[in-house]
């Protein structure tokens, strides 16, 4: 995720970032220019339109389905940031769960059982590494701290890595409930924290395993694609060769917030606007290392 000062204009109004939409589609911005160059040159030098030209009904059309196209951009990237939140709220959730499990731990574990303790200390913070490279399609046996009790190895990175490891952290605390650390009350208490970590599990792997619907992405862009391809038509009579600079602008915004919309309702991959839960697991290793 990139971070940034909202108040500094002039930076980032003049800097062109790696994932900034001007670079991403540079391209297309010049394959755009040089068809809206062609389109002036051929109107205005060879067929001579008059005043009257029904080439001035284009125009009429474009700002008929302008409202239109507006309210189809403000839907889709609504509905795109949505995910993008909901999916920070998830991840939110994962954090002050996983404190919370452990300030309850630091209590209920005395000091003397170094091996439960360190055991927690890594599997908590195992839970949301395995998570985040299970949400990147990845597995990274380095990213997770091996303890008593576990080694990073043994798991399976072919089926669930999250749902292994919360299965070792389940089987940890069965073994300590059957040895009488932990009493009846205790699981009551831990059960609320635990079990939100596979609910939270879901509600990524919903956002990111289902994407807006093929027919309206694709529908959506080739509305974007036929607005912009007919704009120098019904234009440039009035802007002459003044029209290029004005659909590149157009084409631009309106290319943009489709482009942001793609890159953030799944918000769980290494896109420079995408969620920094890399950062945020090392925040849950760091406070339940200071906890435990």
């Amino acid at each position: 995720m990139v971070d940034y000062d909202s108040k500094e204009w002039l930076r980032y109004i003049l800097s062109f970032r790696k994932g900034d939409t001007a670079r991403k589609l540079a391209p297309v911005l010049l394959a755009m220019a040089l068809y809206c160059s062609l389109v002036a040159y051929v109107v205005i030098e060879y067929v001579h339109p008059g005043p009257d030209s029904d080439l001035k009904n284009i125009a009429i059309m474009h700002s008929l389905l302008g409202f239109v196209i507006s309210t189809l951009l403000v839907f889709r990237t609504n509905t795109a940031y949505d995910r993008w939140w909901e999916g920070r709220k998830a991840w939110g959730s994962l954090t002050n769960n996983s404190r919370n499990l452990a300030l309850k731990l630091v209590h209920i574990i005395n000091t003397d059982d170094v091996d439960s303790r360190a055991f927690f200390r890594a599997m908590i913070p195992n839970y949301a590494f395995a998570l985040k490279n299970h949400l990147r399609g990845d597995f990274d046996a380095n990213d997770l701290i091996a303890c008593p009790g576990f080694d990073p190895a043994s798991l399976k990175p072919a089926e669930h890595v999250p749902n292994q490891v919360a299965m070792r952290l389940f089987s940890k605390m069965d073994e300590l409930y059957q040895s009488g650390t932990f009493r009846p009350e205790h699981l009551l208490v831990l059960n609320g924290e635990f079990s939100s970590f596979t609910e939270i599990c879901g509600i990524c792997e919903r956002i990111h395993s289902t994407p807006i619907p093929y027919s309206y992405s694709s529908f959506l862009k080739k509305f974007v694609a036929l607005y912009c391809l007919t704009l120098p038509l019904g234009y440039v009579l009035s802007l002459h060769y003044w029209v290029i600079p004005v659909v590149l602008i157009v084409f631009y915004v309106l290319a943009s917030l489709e482009l942001i919309a793609e890159e953030i309702e799944d918000p769980f991959g290494t896109d420079p606007n995408d969620l920094p839960t890399e950062r945020m697991a090392n925040g849950i290793r760091t406070a339940v290392g200071e906890l435990l």
